[in-house]
């Protein structure tokens, strides 16, 4: 099959018989087709985001006493012990990726960006390479809100108890001209009031005045977030119903999607909200990389059955042969596809 990726005035393009896509990689506009604009492909030649983990060392967020604390809803269970993934090793995986047809990364550091002092770096690198550069923070000075928006594309602000350590951050950010900055709320039983004044604070709160959009993260129960409880969909709804009453930008992680379609199937609108929704993309066309160097179709696969250990990236010689089309991607893919994309692993 024919295949190949251009760039120009800013558009990374890929094109070929039976995929194609099209990323602005200013704006973030993305838009993917394949043998005719209305067929859909159900997976990519390559990944189009890949989530690469370059520190576990995190040292959370201040509560209202000014006490740091991990966050208690971590999947990854990351503390101040851990481990960050050195410039070279981070060079040696992406020089192995299929990167010029990736349009973007998005790295998993640390609360403050602070514990990996590679990460300008590591970020430098992706955009010499025309790859934009996204993060997930939660806590950042003045000094880290100014790199972030000279290298970033865009930047999720985690939200957690004490509110004013998020919209502050976002606020720094936005004044630093960022256009694509979201905040990232984790939903779960214990987080439904504040999931509520978060979509009230987006209509009062000037600190968040040209923020992009709030992004509602289901809860799966690993790590330290086993200790929660899954929000049910009655109440899902509500939130969902919130946001277009406030009239607020909102999206979700590709894990709530199956769920968020659900509770709207009875608007009018719904073939347009379908249409700019996309359910779990693990394997299809998105993948992970641990900071060991060990890649996953997920960051929650990461120690599940089959998976207790990642494709190596040592043993990696061909991207497309080793990882992407590795007889146990297939399997994962295989699986996804025939569970209509819902987690085969998690209930969401």
């Amino acid at each position: 099959m024919k295949y190949g990726i251009s760039k120009e005035k800013g558009i990374k393009c890929a094109r070929s018989q039976f995929y194609n896509f099209n990323f602005n990689m200013k704006t973030g506009y993305f838009e993917r087709w394949g043998k005719n604009w209305e067929d859909d492909p159900e997976s990519s030649i390559y990944p189009e985001i890949l989530d690469i983990e370059i520190c576990t060392i995190c040292n959370g967020v201040p509560d209202k006493n000014g006490v740091r604390t991990p966050c208690g809803f971590c999947y990854k269970s990351n503390g101040p012990v851990g481990k960050y993934m050195k410039f070279e090793d981070f060079k040696t995986l992406f020089d192995k990726l299929e990167s010029r047809h990736t349009t973007q990364i998005a790295l998993g550091s640390d609360a403050q960006c602070k514990n990996n002092p590679d990460v300008w770096k590591i970020m430098q690198y992706c955009r010499d390479n025309n790859v934009i550069p996204n993060i997930t923070i939660a806590d950042i000075d003045n000094e880290t809100a100014d790199n972030i928006s000279k290298y970033c594309g865009a930047c999720a602000v985690s939200r957690y108890a004490n509110k004013d350590i998020c919209y502050d951050s976002v606020k720094k950010l936005v004044d630093r001209g960022m256009t694509q900055v979201n905040i990232h709320n984790m939903i779960y039983q214990e987080s439904y009031d504040q999931t509520l004044e978060t979509i009230s604070d987006m209509k009062t709160d000037i600190r968040l005045k040209g923020m992009n959009a709030l992004v509602l993260l289901s809860l799966k129960k690993k790590g330290r977030g086993i200790r929660y409880n899954s929000l049910p969909i009655d109440k899902f709804k509500i939130l969902v119903d919130k946001c277009f009453e406030e009239k607020i930008n909102f999206g979700f992680d590709s894990c709530g999607c199956n769920k968020f379609l659900e509770v709207i199937k009875d608007r009018p609108d719904f073939e347009n909200l379908k249409t700019v929704s996309e359910p779990c993309e693990s394997s299809l066309f998105s993948f992970f990389a641990s900071v060991d160097g060990e890649f996953f179709p997920c960051s929650f696969c990461d120690g599940i059955e089959g998976w207790e250990k990642g494709i190596d990236i040592k043993e990696v010689k061909d991207f497309g042969k080793d990882v992407w089309n590795n007889e146990r991607v297939v399997k994962f893919r295989k699986k996804l596809l025939e569970n209509k994309r819902n987690c085969p692993y998690y209930k969401v």
